[in-house]
């Protein structure tokens, strides 16, 4: 058993972390930026430490101050939540060279999964289907030419460390190629430091369907079933659901049986989640492998009664996993309430909120960091509240979020409540008609 647990992130996952070690006996640590000493994650763990200014590059990405807190503290364990360092091979390493458990996989595995062309080349020799592309990185426009025509258009270009839809381009036809190129590697050089692209066929109508895994240290991978993602702004995630209204019982074990592979081809160790495209067909490709917590392991919780939280810990410290795989008993969706007016392009609303009533109720639940009077600091993700609602079939699911968002109260900065209120009214929503594309026209009305 750990003795006390550093957190190495903020809000709402912080915050999260600290609940399920109360629950487990263990001490917790948070570590703070000084634009975060009011969140409640700050509050609420045993012991607290600043560990920099506000930017992220000075304080929650600065690795000697995290270690350097760890030693004040005499932390045996990090948690490093999700993004900041979460993946970050480097860090996990410094952590194993200082004693100290990093809660997540080994540094080979997070490098494995981590550059998208190695993780394309340990999914093909695993038997995972995925999408047809480039062998390795695009080097010029020659050799660009010469692959789409091999695939066929439309392809996409991606940058090879990119994320969040950064680096990435639809090419429909090869006069569009060259320039998009150029573009998409601007983008990604500034975004990552790097500049390298690869190539892969444009899954129309996709469903971006995603399958929670559990690995430990003894071999054993299991799935918890899968996640529908597809409503996105911009490659973001908006909403969240479990289970998929597209996927049915067959395409379930199938992909199940795909992560498995996926997280046995690399001897997974810890909660993870492997991302699939699903096209209009029900076939589906290996996008990518996270290899951490994701922000929506909520609607898995609620579906299958299983805290992920204390599975990353067990794991982490030597406890064998049952093996068995979960398929969903109950219907959960998440919507993600941002610090964002979605009346002007989502644009960010930090601010002062004045007054927050977050929904309560049989099947509602609410991940957040946030609180009346509490300042939203203009540096980080605008992601305040997951407001997450469970019930027996989707449609009351949809029908107890729509009691929720207009229970939901947050004023003083805009959200995105108008937007979620919307959406829970739209028909295609309601009947499951929906692609990775919907919102690009979708239309939020005043």
């Amino acid at each position: 058993m750990f003795k006390k647990i550093l957190i190495a992130n903020r809000g709402e996952i912080a915050l999260r972390v600290i609940r399920t070690c109360k629950e487990m006996g263990i001490k917790t640590v948070a570590v703070y930026s000084t634009a975060d000493r009011d969140s409640l994650h700050v509050r609420f763990a045993d012991e607290a430490v600043c560990i920099g200014p506000a930017a992220s590059s000075a304080s929650y990405l600065n690795i000697p101050n995290i270690m350097a807190a760890v030693e004040i503290t005499n932390a045996d364990a990090i948690h490093p939540g999700y993004g900041f360092l979460a993946e970050n091979a480097k860090f996990a390493e410094i952590c194993a060279q200082y004693n100290v458990k990093f809660i997540g996989p080994t540094p080979t595995q997070i490098m494995k999964m981590g550059d998208k062309i190695t993780a394309k080349e340990t999914m093909i020799k695993a038997g995972v289907p995925v999408v047809p592309g480039s062998e390795g990185l695009i080097r010029d426009v020659k050799v660009a030419k010469k692959n789409a025509v091999e695939i066929g258009y439309p392809v996409m270009l991606k940058a090879t460390a990119g994320g969040g839809g950064k680096g990435m381009r639809v090419v429909y036809t090869e006069e569009e190629l060259e320039g998009a190129l150029e573009a998409a590697q601007k983008e990604a050089k500034a975004a990552f430091g790097n500049d390298g692209m690869y190539m892969e066929k444009f899954v129309e109508e996709p469903r971006h369907i995603e399958i929670q895994i559990a690995g430990d240290q003894y071999g054993t991978v299991c799935h918890l079933s899968e996640r529908e993602c597809s409503i996105q702004r911009r490659h973001q995630k908006l909403v969240e659901e479990s289970p998929s209204p597209f996927i049915n019982d067959e395409l379930r074990k199938r992909m199940g049986e795909a992560a498995i592979l996926a997280g046995k081809s690399i001897n997974y160790e810890g909660v993870g989640t492997i991302e699939f495209l699903v096209d209009k067909h029900k076939n589906f490709y290996f996008m990518e492998m996270n290899t951490r917590i994701q922000v929506e392991h909520t609607v898995t919780e609620e579906v299958i009664d299983y805290d992920l939280i204390r599975e990353q810990i067990k794991i982490a410290m030597g406890e064998p996993i049952s093996g068995i795989n979960y398929f969903p008993t109950m219907h959960a969706i998440e919507c993600r309430i941002n610090a964002e007016d979605v009346y002007n392009g989502f644009r960010p609303s930090a601010g002062k909120i004045t007054s927050f009533h977050s929904p309560k109720g049989h099947g509602v639940r609410v991940d957040t960091h946030v609180y009346s009077g509490y300042t939203i600091p203009p540096f980080y993700d605008s992601m305040i509240a997951k407001l997450i609602c469970r019930a027996r079939t989707r449609e009351d699911c949809i029908n107890k979020m729509r009691r929720a968002l207009d229970e939901f109260v947050v004023e003083g900065v805009k959200t995105t409540v108008p937007f979620h209120q919307q959406l829970m009214q739209d028909e295609n929503f309601i009947k499951g008609n929906f692609t990775t594309k919907y919102l690009e026209t979708f239309e939020i009305k005043k």
